[in-house]
């Protein structure tokens, strides 16, 4: 199954704490991070929510380069031994272990040792293809059986939940003070800026969602399953958690019949994978289709600039396609 792969950095059994340990050998330096020709703290994330959290904590302190650049659907990501080889010369590198596995052997094979996991910094879940305020899980074999995190069948989808992505946000927030000591001030003043904006788009969320028509929405990417459980929603997965993959006739057959049991007005899709299936499905059933942005990446196509404002474009389709009063 080709699950989406976020980029990720090695992880290392015996790291300091969150995983971040000194960088030494490469550089000759004893201090705790040798900091490149910038004078800043070179930092490499996977992907765009890990880079989104490396700019906003790190601010002038850093210098951040990702792996996965604008328009490349993380999954499918492949690296360059260029690539590869500069990973083992960053002072941190941030992932999420279990999206995107070229990132996951990369990290192994550059030997990285100062690595943040962002699926250490809290706690994954396993997702089916319909998750909710119920709980149900109508996920096939294949999908709970696939690896999608550190844990058999864990959703990585961590970063579509404000309250999650804030948790992570803390652990990278620590691990950049240890990496930095002397602007550790900086990293925490930073950290808690953060985390208090995805307050605010907690509470957004909570309270746009509180009182819907429906409570049911079908995407074609389950990957809203940490949101809908959050926000007492149901999601209706089209191809489970794997972006990539065909619905059985089987599976659409019975999306007509919740899309009409639970008053369903829309089918979403996102920006990186095709809408193919979602107009297909929409337009057998007589639905609206809409952007839901899982935000594995920003571009010009997103609406919104960055995390925040993109969450506020995904919570104002919810309430449209939900009904919201």
């Amino acid at each position: 199954m080709n699950v989406r792969r976020l980029i990720p950095a090695t992880a290392v059994a015996g790291a300091v704490a969150l995983g971040i340990v000194s960088l030494s050998a490469c550089a000759g330096t004893s201090d705790a991070a040798d900091k490149g020709s910038s004078g800043k703290l070179d930092v490499v994330a996977s992907f765009y929510p890990m880079q989104y959290l490396a700019e906003q904590i790190g601010g002038d302190h850093v210098a951040v380069s990702t792996l996965t650049k604008p328009g490349v659907e993380p999954h499918d990501l492949e690296l360059k031994p260029k690539q590869i080889g500069e990973l083992g010369e960053a002072d941190v590198v941030l992932y999420l272990k279990g999206i995107q596995p070229a990132v996951d052997d990369a990290i192994a094979q550059a030997g990285v040792r100062n690595t943040v996991d962002a699926a250490t910094l809290t706690t994954l879940e396993k997702h089916g293809t319909e998750v909710g305020h119920e709980g149900h899980d109508h996920g096939t074999e294949e999908e709970a059986g696939h690896d999608h995190g550190s844990e058999a069948g864990a959703d990585p989808h961590i970063w579509l939940d404000p309250v999650k992505y804030a948790e992570v946000a803390k652990g990278v927030g620590t691990a950049l003070e240890k990496a930095d000591p002397a602007h550790a001030a900086d990293y925490k003043k930073n950290t808690d800026a953060l985390v208090k904006k995805l307050g605010v788009l907690n509470t957004d969320f909570a309270n746009g969602l509180k009182n819907t028509a429906t409570k049911t929405f079908i995407t074609t990417h389950s990957a809203f399953g940490y949101l809908a459980e959050r926000y007492g929603l149901d999601q209706e997965g089209i191809s489970g958690i794997d972006p990539e993959s065909e619905p059985s006739p089987a599976r659409i057959k019975e999306l007509q019949d919740v899309a009409k049991k639970d008053k369903v007005t829309t089918v979403f899709f996102e920006t990186l994978a095709s809408d193919r299936t979602a107009k297909t499905l929409a337009g057998d059933t007589g639905l609206r289709t809409d952007v839901l942005d899982p935000l594995e990446g920003i571009t010009d196509t997103s609406k919104g600039d960055d995390y925040i404002e993109v969450m506020k474009s995904n919570l104002a389709a919810l309430q449209k396609a939900l009904g919201a009063k």
